[in-house]
């Protein structure tokens, strides 16, 4: 969890993981895609490839960067007690329930009311 937090812990960083969301970028469109050196983007693939963040895959001259979100499971998850839910929700979650219940259950007395009807009028 560490590692994974100090490697997000960077706006460059940060940006790459999102570029690496949908696809696998070589890391020359990766670099391309920022105002600082090259060298200084394989830095932080390389923090990003040692966090476990991503991983690389050689296709002849070219190397993929491919995101790897696995290692941001136990972060999130760690983060996440930190979530604020008020008192309120639980309850307004509780009474959508309710409003549900009943209108099918209403709905289901109707069916049978009806069903009896068309028996009693045939």
């Amino acid at each position: 969890m560490d590692g994974a937090a100090a490697a997000i812990a960077d706006p460059v960083r940060r940006e790459i993981l999102v570029m690496l969301r949908d696809e696998r970028l070589p890391a020359g469109e990766i670099a391309r895609r920022f105002v600082i050196s090259r060298p200084a983007v394989s830095r932080h693939l390389r923090v990003l490839r040692e966090s476990g963040l991503v991983r690389d895959e050689l296709v002849g001259r070219q190397r993929f960067y491919v995101l790897d979100p696995g290692p941001l499971g136990e972060l999130v998850e760690w983060l996440s007690q930190f979530e604020r839910r008020s008192p309120w929700e639980s309850r307004f979650d509780a009474l959508e329930t309710e409003v549900y219940r009943t209108r099918r259950d209403r709905r289901t007395q109707r069916d049978t009311a009806g069903d009896d009807e068309r028996e009693n009028t045939a």
